[in-house]
């Protein structure tokens, strides 16, 4: 079986169609099964975000693993299979690991170097571990990503490379002043009380802005961020939480505005916006409002939250996702760029390397266990033919018969792992079967049982 990876992003992908192939929580979960249920798939994962929809699956032919997992893809994206084709990427095995690692790193985000990507990678793990489509392979795939993206952040200044994608997206919203000085004092009302919709609340209260008005559909969720909000040490703010049915008077109130919500349809439109600025005071700098926009909206959400007509609305500054990705062409530092894609190749021969090792460790398992029966099928025998042996002599005897299989296993099997740690080593499991006439099943009972005990304490590690 090997790993494949069919998706589209920010960077192979316009946002329109992007905005159209978002998937929904349930229609993830429905991808993963039905991933599961077509011939070429055993695994499978899915890892959505704002500006990346990505199928991973441990399949066992290439090219209908691609044709399958593209039809399901544009199935549950609901974009005709003709339309999403051209966007699509394939990634097969090294370089599939290289890609899910360079995405963790944030190498491959719309703002290099930023780290919800990780949380969102921990999203799609823990959502295949609940479905149970995530075995021995993506397990210890996304857990490793995990990892590699860790050690980027804390071994490099790839931190300072790039910012969050709230920071980026608020820093679009004006010009001139820092996000500090701009946000000083204004009101602002966050859409939504997901991770995207807090960390914007939280980035906003560091920033100083006087108010942060929380809208959520569970009000019970908004209540919740505004209580981590006001801690007490922390930034000051105050906040509210409100109902969605209050959208309206917080709209009228608001100086910034930030919305990242999963619904299907718009939470914000033009008509709203612009009922908002009635009888506000005009624009205070010049006519086209860049800098002293009455609103300023920024929608992260994907499909979008706001009404793309509030472009055109005066006293209006608006940032959406395709304005970020038109403005994210930023020069991050290429030593720590340089640096992480170090790590990232590094990681990926590693983590081959053990994937490898692992193929042939049940094959391995299974011919010690053969020869132990054998051992023992010996013994027995051997107290037929000599029944006047004591409990010392036969001890002794078995311990003998016991060292002489080792020894002669022990080195065969050492080089064996070596071997198969190598690229191109997968064959050597197939040799070792057919060299001592193991039975296949007693192979995969031992690739079954390990891999059971991978997901428990896969699952434990990701709790």
């Amino acid at each position: 079986m090997s790993l494949l990876v069919v998706g589209l992003s920010h960077r192979s992908s316009p946002v329109s169609v992007l905005e159209r192939a978002s998937l929904t929580p349930e229609a993830r979960a429905a991808l993963v099964h039905d991933t599961l249920a077509a011939e070429p798939a055993t695994e499978a994962a899915v890892l959505a975000t704002c500006n990346r929809i990505e199928l991973y699956a441990d399949v066992d032919k290439f090219h209908a693993g691609v044709a399958e997992l593209s039809t399901l893809l544009a199935h549950h994206a609901g974009v005709p299979l003709d339309e999403l084709t051209p966007h699509l990427y394939v990634h097969y095995e090294d370089r599939a690991v290289h890609h899910l690692f360079s995405v963790a790193c944030g190498l491959d985000s719309m703002v290099v170097g930023e780290g919800q990507i990780l949380g969102q990678i921990k999203d799609a793990l823990a959502l295949g571990q609940e479905l149970h489509s995530a075995g021995r392979l993506l397990n210890d795939l996304f857990q490793q990503a995990l990892r590699v993206g860790k050690r980027a952040h804390s071994e490099t200044g790839i931190d300072r490379a790039g910012q969050s994608l709230v920071t980026f997206g608020l820093e679009q919203l004006h010009d001139g002043p820092s996000v500090e000085e701009w946000a000083a004092g204004k009101r602002a009302l966050v859409i939504g009380a997901g991770s995207m919709s807090s960390l914007a609340a939280a980035t906003l209260a560091r920033a100083g802005v006087a108010h942060v008005a929380v809208a959520n559909r569970t009000l019970e969720r908004a209540r919740r961020l505004v209580e981590i909000l006001t801690e007490p040490g922390g930034s000051g703010v105050t906040a509210s939480a409100v109902e969605m049915t209050a959208l309206p008077d917080e709209l009228a109130l608001a100086d910034v505005v930030v919305s990242c919500t999963g619904a299907t349809g718009l939470v914000l439109t033009a008509d709203a916006v612009t009922a908002a600025l009635a009888g506000r005071p005009g624009c205070a700098v010049d006519a086209d409002c860049t800098r002293g926009a009455r609103l300023a909206l920024l929608d992260l959400a994907m499909p979008r939250d706001i009404d793309a007509a509030a472009h055109g609305v005066d006293g209006v500054r608006f940032v959406d996702i395709e304005a970020l990705a038109e403005a994210s062409a930023d020069a991050p530092m290429a030593a720590d760029v340089d640096r992480v894609r170090t790590i990232v190749s590094d990681e990926v021969a590693a983590f081959g390397a053990a994937q490898r090792a692992a193929h042939i460790t049940p094959t391995v398992v299974a011919l010690r266990t053969m020869a132990a029966d054998v051992v023992a099928g010996e013994i027995a025998r051997l107290d037929g033919r000599l029944p006047g042996l004591d409990d010392k002599q036969r001890a002794e005897i078995t311990q003998t018969v016991r060292r002489v299989v080792d020894k002669l296993l022990h080195a065969p099997t050492v080089r064996v792992k070596e071997l198969a740690s190598t690229p191109g080593g997968a064959g050597y499991a197939d040799a070792l079967r057919e060299l001592f006439d193991l039975d296949p099943q007693a192979v995969a009972a031992v690739s079954r049982a390990d891999a059971r005990h991978d997901s428990k304490n896969n699952a434990r590690e990701s709790a």
